[in-house]
């Protein structure tokens, strides 16, 4: 058996360059957050500098303050809102279980962007999924644990 060398070709620093150049300025990081049945899939861009939530700006997609600081405050204690671009696609649940599963995804981009914000974020608890759910329906009870009015006759 003879052993074959494989030829490979290679590329001219110009076009590595190129690439390397087109990579960092397409690059993202991506995080997945939840709360309840809200999933929110965020990515954080090297360029850009708007958040927008299912293509509206953050303002018009949560109207109320609390919403909204609720959705940015990893990126507001990392420094890093007037610098990064965020995307969000968030679907499922309310206003209030959609803006922690924003945050809970942006802290976990970040920290893939930046692996010293790990602490930070862990302390905060914004990379802590709240795994409180509502409970199912049982059968023979009005709701997960009413039951119905017991009469002795």
């Amino acid at each position: 058996m003879a052993t074959e060398k494989k030829e490979t070709t290679k590329k001219p620093k110009k076009e590595i360059v190129k690439e390397v150049e087109s990579r960092e300025k397409n690059q993202y990081w991506e995080g997945i957050g939840r709360r309840k049945t809200s999933t929110a899939r965020v990515r954080i861009w090297a360029k850009g500098k708007d958040f927008f939530i299912n293509d509206k700006k953050l303002e018009n997609y949560f109207p109320a303050s609390e919403l909204r600081e609720t959705a940015i405050a990893p990126l507001i204690e990392t420094k890093l809102l007037a610098k990064l671009g965020v995307t969000v696609h968030v679907n499922g649940g309310g206003a209030s279980s959609q803006a922690v599963a924003v945050r809970h995804g942006v802290a976990q981009a970040l920290v893939k962007y930046n692996l010293d914000f790990h602490k930070t974020m862990r302390d905060l608890g914004f990379l802590t999924r709240d795994p409180r759910m509502k409970e199912r329906k049982k059968p023979g009870l009005k709701r997960a644990r009413k039951a119905p009015q017991w009469a002795k006759r």
